[in-house]
């Protein structure tokens, strides 16, 4: 793949970039501290063992797998000037 003015590695830069990016932004979500024993959102009750696993849990199966669709994320690192050929 020709990269006309990118110096050597660039593409391979911008990749590690947006996994950078990528990770993160999961680090950043994550809940810490004490879970609770009842969904706050629907108020199911918690098992122990989920809160053991996750801590800081907030939500139950369910609704952390509703709230994860709809925070989809498309991926696309936005750092890449206008002449990327990654875009």
């Amino acid at each position: 793949m020709a990269t006309g003015w990118a110096g050597d590695g660039a593409v391979q830069d911008q990749i590690d970039a947006t996994v950078e990016d990528a990770v993160k932004r999961a680090r950043s979500r994550l809940q810490k501290g004490p879970g609770l024993t009842h969904c706050e959102e629907c108020d199911a009750a918690i098992p122990e063992a989920r809160r053991q696993a996750v801590p800081g849990v907030r939500l139950c199966v369910n609704c952390q797998t509703t709230h994860d669709q709809e925070d989809a994320f498309s991926g696309y690192n936005r750092r890449g000037s206008k002449d990327s050929q990654l875009r």
